[in-house]
């Protein structure tokens, strides 16, 4: 079972940002912990005093929560969940909003990964998307968390942004690479309907950079992070061997888990198959939901048996390991070979996919097109 934690806080909304995150609602800040904690109590019946495998505060931006809330929310969870030595535990956190005591109480709580947004080295990026911080502060706050004792320390970069070149791209990686992290995370920008960003570019006010440079940035990331030591174990993260992050490969491996706060998702198991829900987004809505113990206001999505079967397809060929045939006909007791075999032999004819040692892969042609490929499973 693994454990999320959402924190909706934000100083300011980035300009791409879609995600269940709200700035100038501190004030509930203290109220929003005390429905975490409660919520907590309640799904922890689910965890059935087993140890949690991962945990993971998200956001929003973790680390803007007062250490004295942080240490109220970690001293709760634990007091709820099993958290077994040495297990991993990531926050999230926001380059320029990080101090040492929010990190030194994080800390003394059991956290012992950090994820921080570093997105672009240039100036000029930062502002178009909205961003609060500066690559002096990115440095800065990698300083800290080590100076603190926070060793294993993740970056997130995006490529593809409007008024990007590949030469800023290779910068972005060389100025993430100087400050040694243990992990990255290389995301493609995708334009979220009703954000500002996609107004501007609506408008021809912003301008992305030709597919064909945005496949080059991608394979630069491919070529300069497996130079420098780094494996690319998913479609868009890299890692120093043994730093992978456990909390995704759970989510892509579909272990069990259960999500607290407003838009969190839960997926846990319910006889024969399993239930998804998710919390209301709004944290006027979810606090009103803790508050009179509204469970059922939850979105619930039971996951069908077909469903699960290619969500296992899906989420394996976001790995580079890819889908285990052993493990899927375990797991749903039919072969792959049966569920979509004349399908994956015709893209392996096409070079996009790979069959070697009972696992199917994406190709690096693939994952140029795996929502093309995607598509195609999907269809009876």
């Amino acid at each position: 079972m693994e454990l999320y934690i959402h924190i909706p806080y934000c100083r300011q909304k980035c300009r791409y940002c879609d995600f269940a995150s709200y700035p100038c609602q501190e004030a509930t800040m203290p109220q929003y912990v005390d429905a975490l904690l409660a919520e907590a109590a309640a799904m922890a019946e689910h965890a059935a005093g087993q140890p949690l495998e991962t945990a993971f505060i998200g956001g929003g931006t973790p680390s803007i929560l007062p250490p004295v809330l942080l240490e109220k929310l970690l001293t709760g969870l634990h007091a709820h969940y099993a958290f077994p030595p040495g297990m991993e535990f990531t926050t999230e956190a926001n380059p320029g909003t990080l101090t040492e005591e929010w990190l030194r109480t994080a800390i003394a709580g059991g956290v012992n990964r950090l994820s921080m947004g570093m997105q672009a080295a240039q100036p000029d990026l930062l502002r178009t998307l909205g961003r609060i911080h500066t690559q002096e502060d990115v440095a800065a706050s990698v300083r800290l968390a080590r100076r603190c004792g926070m060793e294993n320390i993740s970056l997130d970069l995006m490529f593809g942004l409007p008024g990007q070149t590949p030469a800023m791209w290779r910068e972005t990686l060389d100025a993430a690479l100087s400050l040694e992290p243990q992990h990255l995370s290389c995301y493609g920008l995708i334009p979220e309907e009703g954000t500002p960003l996609m107004r501007d570019l609506d408008a021809g006010r912003l301008t992305l950079p030709h597919e064909d440079d945005e496949r080059h940035m991608y394979d630069d990331a491919l070529e300069i992070l497996s130079r420098h030591g780094y494996r690319q174990y998913e479609i868009s993260n890299f890692a120093r061997p043994g730093c992978e992050c456990r909390h995704n490969i759970g989510y892509w491996r579909q272990t069990p888990y259960i999500g607290l706060g407003s838009a969190a998702a839960s997926m846990l198991p319910d006889g024969q198959s399993e239930l998804r829900t998710t919390n209301p987004a709004a944290i006027s809505d979810y606090l009103c939901m803790v508050a009179h113990r509204a469970w059922s206001s939850r979105e619930i999505t039971r996951i069908t048996p077909e469903d699960a079967r290619f969500e296992t397809l899906m989420l394996g060929l976001r790995m580079t390991q890819g889908v285990s045939e052993e493990d899927f006909a375990s797991r749903h007791g039919v072969s792959l070979e049966d569920y979509r075999g004349e399908r994956l032999r015709a893209f392996e004819a096409q070079g996009l996919l790979a069959h070697e040692n009972g696992f199917w892969r994406l190709t690096r042609r693939g994952m140029d097109v795996q929502n093309a490929i995607l598509v195609d499973l999907m269809d009876e």
